[in-house]
């Protein structure tokens, strides 16, 4: 509406648009009106008497609350545009204002002479000039305003004859005042014209900010959806190999099946970075602000690495942990992905020495702790070139990089913007052959004291393992599960993601002699083939379904012990057929659910468990991820019922 209202100013001076705009700019300049009138009756009250004076400043006062009636319509946005008897009033007005206030230069002629002529000149000139500015694009509403005032001031030539002036002065002022006038209207002209460029200027940028907000929504939808439909063959490629691996005959096989394994990983892990620099981009990302264990956060990150760092021959050195503060307020996935791409990076760049991490932390004002996290190693260091372009997306700056490591380069320009949605700093220091060292600041309020220590091995986190061991697989890798402690954390009695990979699917099937059924519901057939592959060496009877109605079709008579679910669905969705199988009175109606989704934002995840889903596994599914989640549930499901024998016991 306000682009199409610009456009029509645009397009003509006369229009009704620019009608009521030179009437509003009139409103707004009542005060300065009623100032400069005020003003002049004082001034020029020794000369004209203040009688004469302050009869002539109450007549105008009340053709001001004239004016202000007649044009309340307009002034009020009620209308754009005067009609009838009062659209004639308001013409009406516009000459009596200006014509009122330009008369006051005839009783200075008579009663001050040529003095008093000289003061009426100068105060029509600036009558003239305040109805050239107050008329913005409207050429009646300035010639109705200006031409009393012209005419007023045409009138010199005649008062100076009239007192005795010579020819030669009453012709210079006669052409003095044509120069004026056509000066003044050479500027309105000159204003009107930058008011038009201006509002098509303006027209012109908000088209292209909506263009640009519409770019940027299409891209949005596109890399969702390109995403969503990436990881469904990332999913089989995951799930192909570790069924190879589990399978290989020999050790050439099973590195094979290692190196499609590294070779998904890598792709899940670019994957993450490009759509998590698109949703920055487009201002999408947000952090959450929950309570959690800083200490046990740094611990397990420490522990991750350590089994990586050793593969490589490298030194993991801690120092400063004691003085970090337990529970504070933040979000530690965002953290930890930072911290996980700042290590990666270091693990990436260094061949041998040592990767050390310091900690620092001491009280900030007005509550609070300040803490610093150095990540330095021994690698080969960066110039001073190397390191202006090292947060730029895209731009890796050591030379053969993509070729010996692979990679976006977009990991630290993810971490920097990560950081600043924290409201902290990231900054990098470093000289050729003296490695680099990065240096995370950030604040954090006091948090309650969490009953839970934040789990360690998530998805995430694995995922950056993995890029860092990539072509780097062997023995050692495998230690990440049995780590040395950064300090004495308390135990973690039992997982709760579903990527803790390290879990095993040993529940207990209540009926000894019946196999454990599964629906797995997803539009992708290559899905279920994946989670098929994956349960069919438990002896699970799987059935499946295409979309949500065949879901809500086969529920209806065949009771399952589990249901897999994805989330996007055309015709119905995933959560939509969970709330649908909830609400209905089926055998499934207390059946765990878990969401397999693509979608692991907080809301995405919030909206699953709104609708009823029990548990979620990210995709790309692994068989390890699938697995914990089955344990999970089955010790949910366990637990639950024990409570409840419990509570009938008693």
């Amino acid at each position: 509406m306000a682009i199409a209202k610009a456009e029509k100013q645009a397009h003509g001076p006369a229009s009704e648009g620019d009608w009521a705009i030179a009437i509003r700019q009139r409103r707004k300049a009542l005060l300065q009106r009623l100032g400069m009138a005020a003003a002049a009756a004082m001034i020029f009250s020794p000369l004209l008497g203040w009688p004469l004076s302050v009869a002539w400043v109450l007549g105008y006062f009340t053709i001001q609350a004239l004016d202000v009636w007649v044009f309340s319509p307009i002034n009020s946005g009620r209308v754009e545009r005067l009609t009838g008897l009062r659209n004639v009033a308001g013409w009406v007005m516009l000459v009596i204002n200006a014509g009122y206030f330009g008369s006051l230069s005839i009783p200075m002629w008579l009663l001050g002479g040529p003095m008093g002529g000289i003061c009426a000149a100068m105060l029509l000139s600036a009558g003239c000039i305040y109805s050239v500015i107050n008329a913005p694009g409207s050429t009646p509403v300035m010639l109705m305003t200006a031409s009393m005032q012209f005419l007023y001031l045409a009138a010199t030539p005649f008062f100076m004859t009239v007192y005795g002036a010579s020819t030669g002065f009453v012709t210079a002022a006669a052409i003095a005042v044509g120069v004026f006038i056509t000066y003044c209207l050479s500027t309105w002209q000159r204003m009107n014209e930058a008011r038009l460029a201006e509002s098509a200027a303006r027209v012109e940028a908000d088209q292209k900010r909506m263009d640009a907000e519409r770019i940027m929504e299409g891209r949005s939808a596109f890399l969702a959806a390109i995403g969503h439909d990436l990881r469904t063959p990332i999913s089989a490629i995951l799930t192909g190999a570790a069924e190879l691996e589990r399978g290989a005959a020999d050790s050439s096989a099973r590195s094979q099946a290692q190196l499609i394994t590294d070779a998904g990983f890598m792709m899940k892990a670019l994957l993450d970075d490009l759509l998590d620099h698109a949703k920055l981009d487009a201002g999408h990302m947000t952090v959450d602000h929950v309570d959690f264990s800083l200490r046990d956060l740094l611990n397990q990150t420490v522990r991750l690495w350590r089994g990586p760092a050793r593969a490589k021959g490298l030194k993991l050195r801690v120092e400063g942990a004691s003085c970090i503060p337990d529970s504070v307020r933040g979000d530690p996935m965002r953290l930890r992905q930072v911290l996980n791409n700042l290590i990666s990076n270091a693990m990436k760049f260094t061949d041998t020495g040592s990767i050390t991490l310091r900690f620092k932390a001491w009280a900030d004002e007005p509550g609070g702790h300040a803490v610093l996290i150095e990540v330095a190693d021994t690698g080969p260091g960066m110039t001073a070139d190397q390191l202006g372009r090292l947060f730029t997306p895209f731009d890796q700056t050591i030379a053969g990089v993509s070729a010996v490591h692979g990679g976006t380069g977009l990991g630290l320009a993810i971490s920097r913007q990560l950081v600043q949605l924290m409201d902290g700093r990231l900054t990098a220091r470093s000289q050729p052959g003296a490695g680099a060292q990065f240096t995370l600041s950030l604040h954090f309020q006091p948090g309650e004291a969490v009953a839970v220590a934040t789990p360690a091995l998530d998805q995430q986190s694995r995922d950056a393992v993995a890029r860092a061991l990539s072509g780097r697989r062997s023995a050692a890798a495998e230690q990440i599960a049995t780590p040395q402690p950064l300090y004495e954390a308390p135990p973690i009695d039992a997982p709760l993601m579903v990527e803790d990979a390290a879990a095993e699917a040993d529940y207990d099937d209540e009926d000894e002699g019946r196999p454990m059924r599964v629906l797995v519901v997803d539009d992708h057939d290559i899905n279920r083939r994946a989670i098929q592959l994956i349960l069919q060496p438990l002896g699970c009877d799987i059935a499946t379904a295409a979309d949500g109605m065949q879901a809500l079709k086969v529920c209806e008579h065949t009771a399952f012990d589990l249901i897999f679910m994805d989330v996007r669905m055309p015709e119905l969705d995933g959560r939509e057929t969970t709330r649908r199988i909830r609400a209905g009175e089926g055998p499934n109606v207390a059946v765990p659910i878990i969401a397999v989704t693509a979608d692991t934002s907080a809301d995405d995840i919030a909206a699953c468990t709104a609708a009823g889903m029990t548990y979620f596994v990210p995709k790309p599914i692994t068989p390890p991820m699938l697995l914990g989640a089955i344990t999970h549930v089955m010790t949910m499901a366990q637990s639950a019922e024990a409570a409840e024998a419990e509570t009938v016991a008693a």
